[in-house]
This record gives structure tokens, sequence and C-alpha cells, in this order.
């Protein structure tokens, strides 16, 4: 428990450290506020705020549904597999935002005339990677957690299904960042599938496209794999070393 706590408070100060550097850039050298950054940002924590919502919800959710055993036995059979479903979708489909500020990388934030020096860019635009690597890190790290105890409460290995499950957000989490980044869709455009999926077809039958949009995903899905397997390993075998 203690590790997870500590992770949370580095991710917190990272997102905080990152709109502190965004601000201090206009403040210092006199340029405007770079507003898209501080509103990436925001929608990088998004997912955090969902994934600890799906939880406070469950907790919520769990006496109402012990209560209603009592007159309908089969209540949580079908009303708490349906909130988990819903829930972790509306998290899914947010998980994308944290691993965009990835793409903050290519400085296009910065002019060739800017008087901020680059040792300053470089410094705020990394902070601001780290804190949106560290934000899908802890989302997924959340529900992941919430998955190996629905599934298997006394099973001190997360099973082999619960990898497969991260891995599976690891993957379409890279594919929402490029489809954000390439495409210019956000997460609310799901509403639109049929124009969505158009979209896509037609961008892939570009020349090289679909090569690039495949090196994309999977070079992207490896670095928060590389990042997020060790940490929630070492962040797990704590937690149950603390348990036990």
């Amino acid at each position: 428990m203690t590790a997870a706590l500590l992770a949370a408070a580095a991710v917190i100060v990272l997102d905080v450290y990152a709109v502190v550097l965004v601000v201090l850039r206009a403040k210092v050298y006199r340029v405007a506020v770079y507003r898209p950054m501080l509103l990436n940002i925001g929608l990088s924590t998004l997912p955090v705020v969902t994934a600890i919502g799906v939880v406070v919800g469950l907790t919520v959710l769990a006496p109402v549904l012990t209560r209603l055993a009592d007159v309908a036995p089969d209540a949580g059979v079908v009303v708490l597999p349906i909130y988990l479903a819903l829930a972790t979708g509306v998290w899914l489909l947010l998980f994308p935002n944290s691993v965009y500020l990835i793409t903050e990388l290519n400085f296009s934030h910065r002019t060739a005339d800017s008087p901020v020096p680059l040792w300053y860019d470089i410094i705020q635009t990394l902070v601001l990677t780290l804190s949106g690597l560290g934000n899908a890190v802890l989302s997924l790290g959340i529900l992941h957690a919430l998955f190996v105890v629905y599934e298997e409460p006394d099973d001190a290995v997360p099973p082999t299904a619960s990898w497969v499950l991260a891995a599976v957000v690891i993957v379409l989490g890279a594919v929402g960042v490029y489809l954000g980044r390439y495409l210019r869709v956000n997460s609310w455009d799901v509403r639109h599938p049929v124009s969505l999926l158009r979209k896509l077809v037609a961008h892939l039958r570009q020349p090289g496209k679909a090569l690039e949009a495949s090196a994309f995903v999977v070079t992207h899905a490896l670095l928060v794999a590389v990042l997020y397997v060790p940490l929630f390993s070492l962040t797990w075998t704590s937690f149950v070393a603390t348990a036990v």
C-alpha cells in the first residue's frame, strides 16, 4: 500500500510540476501561455480520476447490492458486471489522453525566434511527457489491480488474463494516440463510429501510412509496457506482502 501511495504521489507531483513549468515559461520569458499544453495536462489526468471513480462507485455499489440480494439474489450477477463494463469502457476511451503527452516531444509549441532557451523547453516537455506516462501507468494500475481482486482475490500473483487485458489496453492506447495526432480525432468522436472508420480507412490507404501507423503503435505500446510491467509488478508484490 505504501508503494502505491508513493507512486500516486509522484504522479501528482509530476502533473503539478508540468503545470508550473508551462506557466513559468510565459511569466519569465514574457511569451504567451501555450494553452494546449495546459489542456492536455488536464485531459491526461482524466483517466486517473475516472479509474478512482470506478473504485469509489464500486465501493458505494457493494452495500446496495448486498441489501438487494435479499430481495433479488441474482441482482449482483447482472448489475455488477454491467457497471464494471460501462465504467471501464468510459475509462478506456479517456486512457489515450494520458499517453498522448508523448507527442509533445515534437516541440510544436516552439518557434524559431522564441526567446525561451532550448534547455527550458526540453525540461518542460520532458516533464510533461513523464506526467502523461505517469497518469497512464497509474490509472491502468488501479483498474488492473481491481480486475485481479475481482477475479482472483486470493491469488498473490496477477493471473495471465489480467496481463493480457493490460496489454490490450496499452495497444489500444497507442492506437488512440495515433488517431489523435494524425487524424485529429478525440475520445468523443466514438459517437460517430462510421465516420471515424471511413476517415481511418482513407488515411491508411495512403502510400506508406499503414506501415507508419503499425510502427507508431508498436513502438509507443512497447514504451508504455516497458514502464508499466515492472512498476505494477513491484507495487503489487509490495501490496500483497503488506496484506499478508
